[in-house]
């Protein structure tokens, strides 16, 4: 299968070197030469290290790189049968490139974006034949990383999305189906994760100190109790705040300005004064050469509190996305442990927790603040009086 990938950043780079360990012949676009030459370069000291580690034979690394060719004229992507675009989340740029593609390619190919936020349907609306568009998210590394949703915009017919999902799953990756809406699936259960997180420290909450000793103690509970991979002040600062802050902002103005998903001062505040992470050296987190880490406060009443409030936000937010036919059960919970690794899938963790406890802790905090941003999930509510359990498996 001959597939072109446009855009030859870490993203495109990555779902190149993924199409072509599954044996397909690739051709990589970029614009600048440069650029081209890093992402084989980059490839190159990747496969090097998977022979390192003894996952590869210097034969795979050969048979990979001889799959994959770099091109800077978009008439070379002629042939493709199937285009997936990594490049700048900027619609009229995309638009722009798919419509000189319907123009290249054959009237069967399909086109589609691996944007993570912008909507599939406004990307496919600029084609003659919009049903050949849909989204194929990969998350980074894509090499890596096993999720990918699959986004039929209202356009896409049904065959191109059945042969999308065939094609993904044979790369040896776990596809999942997400409706066209804002974040999909995982960037929008995921929010709480960070609003939460960034609300509790902004309140003052129950004792929490100020500063990056405040970060550190959600964090802690979040990985010490939730058994979480990383903490949400830690995984912001290894996103980038200018990033995770621009994704929040966008999915809040997507969603017509639900409370739910409103932007945090605090991150806002980090993002402008150029703390954005690791990449810059200073976040919530000091990375300078140095730098003491800042220890927690292990009070596992306060560290229980913290996480189940932030849990509870979670649940709450894929029960939504249940209700709302984002997704299946199944895949809204292979989502969250196979895209953003989360110990167990979160409706499973609703039915462990017990439906009861989930709507009673939700009451409870819409009864404190008297925040749309704390309703219930109806789902929730309706399982409760119905004594139903999520089907999850």
């Amino acid at each position: 299968m001959n597939i072109a990938i446009i855009g030859s950043g870490t993203m495109g780079s990555g779902i190149a070197q993924v199409a072509a360990t599954a044996n397909c012949q690739v051709k990589l676009y970029d614009t600048k030469k440069e650029a081209l030459e890093k992402a084989a370069n980059s490839l190159d000291k990747i496969l090097n290290r998977l022979i390192e580690k003894g996952r590869i034979d210097e034969a795979e690394k050969k048979r990979i790189q001889e799959n994959i060719s770099y091109v800077e004229n978009l008439q070379d992507l002629h042939d493709a049968d199937l285009t997936i675009e990594a490049i700048v989340e900027n619609l009229e740029i995309k638009q722009k490139v798919f419509c000189e593609l319907e123009g290249i390619q054959r009237k069967d190919a399909i086109i589609a974006s691996n944007t993570s936020s912008l909507s599939i349907a406004s990307i496919a609306a600029c084609l003659e034949r919009p049903e050949r568009c849909l989204g194929i998210h990969f998350f980074n590394p894509a090499p890596l990383m096993p999720l990918v949703e699959v986004i039929p915009a209202v356009q896409t017919s049904v065959e191109v999305f059945n042969q999308v999902f065939e094609i993904i799953t044979s790369w040896k990756k776990v596809a999942v189906k997400a409706k066209d809406t804002p974040g999909f699936i995982v960037n929008r259960v995921a929010r709480p994760f960070y609003g939460e997180a960034l609300r509790i420290y902004e309140e003052g909450f129950e004792g929490l100190p100020e500063g990056e000793e405040g970060f550190a103690t959600i964090d802690w509970a979040m990985k010490s109790i939730g058994k979480f991979r990383m903490g949400p002040f830690e995984l912001m600062d290894f996103i980038g705040n200018d990033v995770n802050y621009t994704v929040t902002e966008t999915v809040f103005t997507a969603f017509y300005y639900d409370p739910r998903y409103k932007p945090s001062f605090t991150q806002k505040r980090h993002a402008e004064a150029g703390y954005l992470g690791r990449k810059s050296g200073r976040g919530y987190y000091n990375y300078a050469e140095g730098a003491q880490k800042t220890q927690p406060i292990q009070d596992e009443a306060l560290g229980n509190k913290i996480f189940n409030r932030i849990l509870v936000m979670l649940i709450n937010e894929a029960a939504d996305t249940l209700f709302l036919n984002i997704a299946t059960a199944k895949d809204i919970d292979l989502a969250m442990t196979k895209g953003v690794n989360y110990p167990k899938g979160l409706l499973q963790w609703a039915n462990e927790k017990g439906i009861d406890w989930c709507v009673e802790e939700m009451d409870q905090l819409y009864n404190t603040y008297r925040e749309d941003r704390y309703r219930c999930s109806p789902l929730l509510r309706k399982m409760k009086e119905s004594g139903d359990r999520f089907l999850v498996g």
